[in-house]
C-alpha cells in the first residue's frame, strides 16, 4: 500500500477552469479560477 504523502505529492497541479492556467494552491482554498479570471469576472 502507498503512503498517503506519496498520493498527495503525485496529484496534478490545479488548473483554472476558465483559462487553464496553473493555480498556485493555498491552504484551505477551494477556488477553481486564477486571480486574473476572478478579477475579470467582477467587471
Amino acid at each position: 500500500m502507498k503512503k498517503i504523502t506519496d498520493f498527495f505529492k503525485n496529484l496534478p497541479p490545479k488548473q483554472c477552469t476558465d483559462c487553464g492556467e496553473i493555480i498556485e494552491e493555498q491552504h484551505e482554498s477551494y477556488l477553481n479560477q486564477c486571480d486574473k479570471c476572478l478579477r475579470n469576472g467582477d467587471l
